[in-house]
């Protein structure tokens, strides 16, 4: 672990400024969780039904923090990591795990990849997309390979400050309508909106990097319940800032786009780079190109390190022996898990093997694949933690859920179930 870090053991005082001093592993999960994808999704949505679906934004920004501080407090609270907790449900679930998270390794490096690439592309023409893919990828890794948490963090940090910049200030330059913002808290659907609002409520900042949320709080050095009110803190300011950015988005669509015609996919957000040059300038144009880079690139970042640390806990839990006891988290070694052969090998296969899907094109098959295997990781995670939270042998009293967490996650399995269902049968249906 690096050594500017806080104390593992022993939480100061939790008053608002102390929360605020330690906040980090929540901007860690914000800007992983949304991708350039994320947002124009929104985008497309304010586009096409204006302020109308304003109430699933807010709806989905609480969800996330639901799980966001499940996550959190089953780490905190129970003194074990998310893969020490699914192996006591079974084996089968680490195998399930197992296999979903190399399959969603391999679609998503060249998917984040090339998000990253679009815009640099956009910006210097010179090389091709699949080759700024590829050098995103490199100079993830590096960072990643090399980088502690400490320095990742402040890497993290300033690209949100760059997207919060750049993506607020795209809408505050197409000027918001409050009063529509306001009549949009109203829940409604408009004709053919419900695929848009599962995936404002259910697909936008969050898939397999929630799960990561809790080693972030290890390695910043949170190890034991003293430490709850600061990572519910770290979360909400997390997923309250992911909010903030689509409703930016949202606010976009409605003002500058809607009722065009968007492509959507990635390029939505070049064709939205466009737009501003067109009406404000290159001015405009520039700064939201950098932007769309920091949102893109932080994403790799963050799944670079989250997600081969979930995996090298994965290898670690699968290979205990079978009658092992469920271990705490003082058995649980942040830096030799960082350090591990697993670790680096997930690593390697997150950036190399990807790299030939990016000379396909990203074709239309390679979207649904990256979906489908997004939707299926929600309700699997909003399940078990349901489980574990209540469970009476695994988690101490004080710090199972209670009715408004019970209710929050029951709600959020049941959106993801049915999110995950539409996604399977759209695949199977070529809709």
């Amino acid at each position: 672990m690096s050594t500017d870090v806080t104390s593992a053991q022993d939480a100061p005082r939790p008053t608002w400024r102390a929360r605020v001093r330690q906040i980090g592993p929540g901007i860690m999960a914000a800007a992983t969780g949304v991708g350039a994808g994320d947002l124009v999704a929104t985008m497309v949505a304010g586009s096409r039904y204006g302020y109308a679906l304003f109430w699933a934004v807010i709806l989905g920004t609480v969800f996330k923090l639901a799980l966001g501080e499940a996550v959190g407090r089953w780490h905190l609270g129970s003194n074990r990591t998310m893969l020490s907790g699914w192996r006591t449900i079974g084996r089968w679930i680490m195998a399930y795990f197992g296999l979903y998270i190399v399959v969603w390794g391999f679609i998503y490096g060249a998917t984040a990849m090339s998000a990253s690439a679009l815009p640099l592309n956009a910006l210097f023409p010179v090389l091709g997309v699949e080759y700024w893919g590829i050098l995103c990828g490199l100079a993830g890794f590096g960072i990643v390979w090399f980088g502690r948490y400490g320095v990742l963090e402040k890497i993290m940090t300033a690209l949100v400050g760059v997207m919060f910049v750049t993506v607020v200030g795209t809408a505050i330059l197409v000027g918001p309508n409050f009063a529509a913002l306001g009549a949009g808290m109203v829940p409604t659907l408009p004709d053919g909106s419900v695929a848009y609002v599962l995936g404002l409520m259910g697909g936008v900042g969050g898939t397999i990097t929630m799960a990561a949320y809790g080693y972030w709080t290890f390695a910043k050095g949170w190890r034991a319940p003293s430490w709850i009110p600061f990572m519910r803190t770290d979360n909400a300011v997390g997923y309250i800032t992911t909010g903030i950015f689509v409703i930016a988005m949202l606010v976009v669509g409605s003002e500058m786009l809607r009722g065009q015609a968007l492509v959507e996919g990635d390029t939505g957000l070049l064709m939205l780079g466009d737009g501003l040059a067109a009406d404000y300038g290159e001015w405009a144009r520039i700064p939201f190109l950098v932007g769309f880079f920091s949102v893109a690139f932080s994403s790799v970042i963050g799944v670079w390190n989250g997600v081969s640390l979930l995996f090298a806990d994965w290898w670690r839990t699968w290979n205990l022996p079978k009658d092992a006891p469920p271990e705490s988290a003082g058995d649980y070694d942040q830096k030799a898990g960082q350090a591990s052969t697993s670790y680096r090998v997930y690593l390697l296969w997150l950036t190399f093997p990807p790299m030939f899907l990016l000379f396909l094109g990203k074709p239309f098959q390679l979207t649904i694949v990256y979906g489908v295997l997004g939707a299926l990781f929600m309700p699997f995670l909003a399940g078990t933690l349901l489980y574990l939270l209540n469970s009476k042998t695994l988690m101490p009293a004080a710090h199972r859920s209670r009715w408004l967490s019970n209710t929050l996650l029951v709600l959020c399995l049941a959106l993801f179930v049915y999110v995950a269902g539409t996604e399977i049968v759209d695949a199977v249906s070529g809709d």
